[in-house]
């Protein structure tokens, strides 16, 4: 198979099994690989599990070629999560199976651990290089989670959290010929479990412009000292730390209102911060919107006065690269973020806000100085803004991706250029560059 001739287009043929759900709806799947990557010539197969609950299994055509979707049950109970479980994994393996005469230049695993088996044995059998996508640091956050109190059930996540340890870095990740994570922090935890840093390359987030008006900064912010949260609402995020912060807030800005834009994993998740914001006292200053369509939650985040962006600092989520600080400033919102590896490193490129220690007094200063400045304040979320847009969008990312899959099988260049940078850049091409 030819690639990068200086007259052809060849694209390669690549099967994913990933733990997302069908249809996937974070961006890091359906733009970068459904639109961006598809868009390149390149074929793209999907393994997933229906997000729906769903008696059969399906074949239909999704992201670039062909999705075949497995069952999924509508249950909560341990029993039915379990069976759901179980349905996704036979589905690997019967679709790899069924598709085992067809070649692929790359089968890729992302956030699967017993599916990876069988298909690094595929890919070994068909002469396809076998690529691992690690989105989230799973088995450390099972095992931090029984260690913190924060896991529903403590021997299952405990469990869970050492069989994924051993097989991803035991078995898994030694035998990948490449390997994708999401920050530069994933990238040197990972290696210190003794992966080859040379096969791993750190992938953040980015944003898809097509999400976001082209407007300038502050064009649609309220009139109110709206304060703006948009992401997940799980325990492990310990969001009581913003009602801490904001009773704290209203007492030099009375008018002010905090707003959490998504829902937790559990009902209880959200229950716990709506039980203590009464506590508080409060709940007159607490919006609680729920998961909402994505269209709505941008709409919504882009009125903020503020945006806000805590990581509870533990190894699990330092690893991370956050969505929603990349969204806040997609919409030319100033952010008040703390001392997290990337918001640290995006805050000071950009200049898109504030970046302050995980501290309540330290984080309430921040918000506070940006309502009283809020020309300052503008001038930040314009910053951020223009960042975003010249260095995180998928079709920049994609470039850096296409590039390593590329290489990964054999080809040291693309459609006959050599591997791109970002504009500006002088980093290695080790990594999505930021600058």
């Amino acid at each position: 198979m030819e690639i990068g001739s200086d007259d052809k287009r060849h694209g390669l043929r690549l099967l994913i099994i990933s733990a997302d759900k069908y249809p996937p709806f974070r961006v890091d799947v359906s733009v970068l690989f459904g639109r961006e990557l598809a868009s390149r010539g390149h074929t793209i197969d999907w393994i997933l599990q229906s997000g729906a609950p769903c008696e059969r299994a399906q074949r239909t055509q999704w992201g670039g070629g062909t999705a075949w979707v497995a069952p999924a049950n509508s249950g909560t109970s341990r029993f039915a999560r379990l069976m759901k479980h179980c349905q996704g994994i036979l589905h690997d393996m019967r679709t790899l199976w069924r598709v085992r005469s067809q070649h692929y230049d790359i089968i890729q695993v992302k956030d699967k651990f017993i599916s990876a088996l069988p298909a690094w044995w595929a890919a070994r059998r068909r002469g396809s290089r076998f690529v691992y996508w690690l989105a989230y640091p799973y088995p450390e956050a099972s095992i931090h989670a029984v260690r913190d109190g924060t896991a529903r059930y403590p021997l299952l996540y405990l469990l869970r959290g050492w069989i994924q340890k051993v097989l991803l870095y035991r078995i898994i990740l030694p035998v990948a010929d490449h390997v994708f994570v999401q920050s530069e922090q994933m990238k040197v935890d990972v290696c210190q479990n003794g992966i080859d840093p040379k096969k791993v390359s750190p992938v953040p987030m980015g944003i898809s412009l097509e999400m976001f008006p082209d407007q300038p900064a502050g064009a649609t912010a309220s009139a109110e000292p709206r304060i703006v949260y948009l992401g997940t609402l799980v325990r492990v995020r310990r969001l009581e730390f913003l009602l801490r912060v904001l009773e704290r807030v209203a007492r030099s800005v009375p008018e002010v209102k905090l707003y959490f834009i998504g829902e937790g994993d559990a009902p209880e998740d959200r229950h716990a911060l709506e039980e203590e914001a009464k506590r508080m006292g409060l709940e007159d200053r607490v919006v609680f919107t729920g998961r909402l369509p994505q269209d709505e939650a941008l709409r919504l985040t882009a009125t903020a006065k503020v945006c806000v962006s805590p990581f509870y600092p533990t190894p699990i989520l330092n690893s991370t690269s956050p969505t929603k600080l990349m969204e806040y400033m997609a919409l030319g919102r100033p952010v008040v973020a703390n001392d997290h590896p990337e918001q640290r490193l995006v805050i000071q490129q950009s200049g898109g806000g504030l970046c302050v220690r995980y501290d309540e007094d330290e984080f309430a200063q921040a918000i506070e100085y940006l309502l009283d400045h809020p020309q300052e304040a503008e001038e930040m979320g314009a910053k951020g803004q223009q960042f975003v847009r010249r260095h995180r969008t998928y079709a920049h990312i994609a470039d850096f991706v296409e590039e390593k899959y590329l290489l990964c099988v054999g080809s040291s260049n693309s459609r006959g250029k050599t591997a791109k940078k970002g504009p500006g850049t002088t980093a290695a091409p080790e990594r999505v560059p930021l600058e």
